[in-house]
């Protein structure tokens, strides 16, 4: 399998369990929506696929290797987009891009190659002499996304990716990481906005550190407004005083 491969995974803090038993597959080609509250236990589980935490039990593989075992085989198939920007502010666009090209082994014209390539893609290539900083917040996702690209990942993970963005900037973005996942990359999403979710979307909803629902959204909404099956099953609704 060239996408993710979760498997029993289960994480505690001290007594408060994150995780229980969490299993779930992510397809090459697929837009996967992971759905669920603050402190549903998104976070912990893109800390235990990138390796900042370490599974005690379970397991992980990313593009067919295993987490565990083949850790830099798994690393290297993966591209992250951190909830807060990792950007230089005070460099280019290109100049960023060459950085981490350069982290990744990956220089000269092979680098150059590969950057418009991820630029283009997220039709960024006009914005590449800007300095970060002088972006707008859709515009710094885009160029995240772009740095995350670069040694032609297979996964594609983001973590809350649209924070702080506006309507026009969040549906753009949304847009555009699909448009990715369309041309065959596997994509997990973690969100809290349901707005963010295709009916086409396959969804898995987390809360509490189990999942909910797991499949494609339509059927999991089947007929309903995702909002209120996603308030229902979690019990935010209630928690906001929220009528159905």
């Amino acid at each position: 399998m060239s996408g993710i491969e979760a498997r029993d995974l289960s994480f505690s803090y001290g007594t408060k369990q994150a995780l229980s038993a969490v299993s779930f597959d992510v397809a090459a080609g697929e837009f996967c929506a992971l759905l669920g509250p603050n402190g549903a236990g998104k976070s912990t589980l893109f800390s235990l696929l990138t390796r900042l935490f370490t599974a005690p039990q379970g397991s992980i593989k990313i593009a067919g290797a295993d987490l565990a075992t083949r850790p830099r085989a798994a690393l290297a198939q993966m591209g992250v987009v951190f909830q807060q920007t990792t950007l230089d502010l005070d460099l280019s666009v290109r100049r960023n891009l060459s950085y981490f090209a350069a982290l990744q082994g990956i220089g000269g014209k092979d680098a150059a190659r590969r950057i418009d390539a991820a630029l283009d893609q997220l039709n960024m290539r006009e914005r590449a002499d800007e300095k970060a900083r002088n972006l707008n917040g859709g515009h710094r996702r885009r160029a995240e996304i772009a740095r995350a690209l670069i040694h032609d990942p297979k996964v594609l993970l983001l973590d809350e990716p649209t924070v702080g963005l506006d309507v026009a900037a969040r549906q753009g973005l949304v847009a555009h990481v699909h448009a990715l996942a369309e041309a065959g990359l596997c994509v997990l999403w973690a969100t809290h906005l349901t707005d963010e979710v295709r009916a086409e979307d396959r969804l898995i909803m987390l809360d509490q550190g189990r999942i909910l629902k797991n499949g494609m959204a339509g059927d999991i909404a089947a007929g309903r407004p995702l909002t209120q099956v996603f308030l229902e099953l979690t019990g935010a609704a209630q928690d906001a005083g929220v009528a159905l």
